[in-house]
């Protein structure tokens, strides 16, 4: 994904913060480099660069950089969030002197704008380095933090820093199930951004050795995984086929070792096992073979997650059901139910249930749902990369 060392047009900074920033900007980035494949682009982030390296259609400039500390998850369902404040008490105690170093790199790159999805730093270097800075989001950090109120008397810096920083940018693209931007100057409201799969369901499922004569049912909680989870209880039977990308039960770290290990060796591990009633997908044979995540999305019944805006808008522009479970303390989580009833089909399936393996009931209900009230737009890439075009010409 390098590029030559020509001056840059655009930054992008992106949270590695669970994997939807990351998703989504590099649906805005294929729309916009489809667009103008010329563009020269650098991405910094701490984000895994391999989901760049499966997704991306435009080759970028690619650089490790921790760009904001978001939440410390314990695991898939948990948070710590005296941690995260204090993460955030440390990183934003020393903020000036990292965007003076971020606004040295983009001088030194020759960038004429940033896109923030939604570091605050990326925002301040941007006003150091006298260009102007595009937020987009769902949510803004400074209103994450301020739910942890108990926690911010030893951190009182965080929240008015960040604030501070988000003030200096020239625009800030929002998306639907928001909260925050108080301290964003010009909001412009924009459709979702989402990947959408372009295949047929019976395609995906051929492609995928995927049973057609049950409802599929996709585990998919993220870089976390769901460790403990033990198959052997699940009462779903026959009726249900479950499919997972990485082993139920198994440590995620192994699951992202074998990631970043992508282009180190050949894989020769079977696209799918299969055990009883559950299916195992080998998630990078399934895109060597141009399957993409989203394919999948749409291919299954039903997705048994936790809410986040990457895997929602997915199950909403691919028409899937979703199960979904608690996630702890989190500011966006009662946004995100409160608009699940217009987009989505679902249903909350408590943690005790969930591990317990009591699915089946639930399951039946999900499926059992009409379609909901509302179908919105999910062109939202594109609409971004307009933008930021109007704002680069």
């Amino acid at each position: 994904m390098a590029l030559s060392h020509k001056p840059l047009s655009l930054t992008f900074y992106i949270s590695g913060h669970g994997f939807g920033h990351a998703s989504r900007d590099i649906e805005v980035l294929n729309a916009l480099l489809d667009r103008r494949p010329d563009l020269p682009v650098a991405v910094r982030t701490s984000a895994r660069r391999w989901l760049f390296d499966l997704t991306l259609r435009h080759p970028v400039r690619f650089d490790q950089v921790e760009t904001d500390t978001g939440i410390v998850q314990r695991d898939s369902l948990h948070l710590d969030e005296a941690e995260s404040v204090r993460r955030a008490a440390r990183f934003y105690g020393d903020f000036e002197a990292s965007a003076a170093r971020e606004a040295d790199v983009l001088r030194q790159s020759g960038a004429r704008l940033v896109v923030a999805d939604i570091p605050p730093l990326a925002c301040r270097a941007a006003a150091l380095a006298g260009i102007p800075a595009v937020a987009l989001g769902n949510f803004t950090w400074d209103w994450i933090y301020e739910g942890y109120p108990e926690h911010l008397g030893d951190a009182p810096e965080v929240v008015p820093t960040i604030a501070q920083a988000y003030a200096s940018a020239a625009l800030a693209l929002r998306l639907p199930m928001h909260g925050g931007f108080a301290s964003m100057r010009h909001v412009r409201d924009i459709p979702f951004v989402a990947r959408r799969s372009r295949r047929k369901t019976r395609e995906v499922r051929d492609g995928l050795g995927l049973p057609a004569s049950t409802p599929l049912v996709l585990l998919s909680f993220g870089g976390h995984g769901l460790e403990g989870l033990d198959a052997g209880r699940l009462d779903t039977g026959d009726r249900y086929t479950i499919v997972t990308t990485g082993e139920i039960g198994l440590d995620p770290a192994k699951r992202t070792a074998g990631f970043d290990a992508w282009n180190n060796a050949a894989d020769a591990r079977p696209l799918a096992r299969r055990n009883g009633s559950i299916v195992e997908l080998d998630e990078r044979a399934m895109y060597r073979r141009g399957f993409r995540y989203e394919d999948l999305v749409a291919a299954v019944d039903v997705v048994v997650t936790k809410p986040g805006y990457g895997i929602i808008t997915e199950c909403l522009a691919n028409h899937t059901a979703m199960l979904y479970t608690s996630r702890g303390r989190f500011a966006e989580y009662p946004v995100l139910l409160d608009a699940f009833p217009r987009f989505l089909r679902s249903r909350f399936i408590g943690q005790d249930d969930l591990y317990a393996g009591r699915w089946r009931a639930h399951l039946d209900a999900v499926l059992a749902q009409g379609a909901p009230p509302e179908c919105p737009r999910t062109d939202g890439a594109e609409v971004a990369a307009d933008a930021i075009l109007e704002m680069l010409d």
